[in-house]
């Protein structure tokens, strides 16, 4: 197995583990970037952002990776928009 053939086989691997277990993240894409790998997306909440980061750290281990993980609001705004 090619060093690039690994990275995609460990990539595959985090993303059925992301969508398998009870955290069943879909929001999030892993993509190989030369000898890395990037992490982007959003999810729910800080709990869910730590616990990608955690699989992630785990299954790319050795391997350089980047993350641009964010946290989206689902609720409704805590203040009102000023229109000018």
């Amino acid at each position: 197995m090619t060093s690039q053939e690994n990275v995609e086989y460990r990539i595959a691997h985090l993303l059925d583990r992301l969508a398998s277990e009870d955290l069943a993240e879909l929001g999030v894409r892993i993509e190989p970037r030369g000898a890395g790998v990037l992490i982007r997306g959003s999810v729910s909440s800080p709990e869910c952002r730590a616990e990608v980061l955690r699989f992630a750290a785990e299954e790319l281990a050795g391997l350089d990776w980047r993350e641009d993980v964010t946290v989206c609001r689902p609720g409704p705004p805590d203040h009102s928009e000023e229109l000018s």
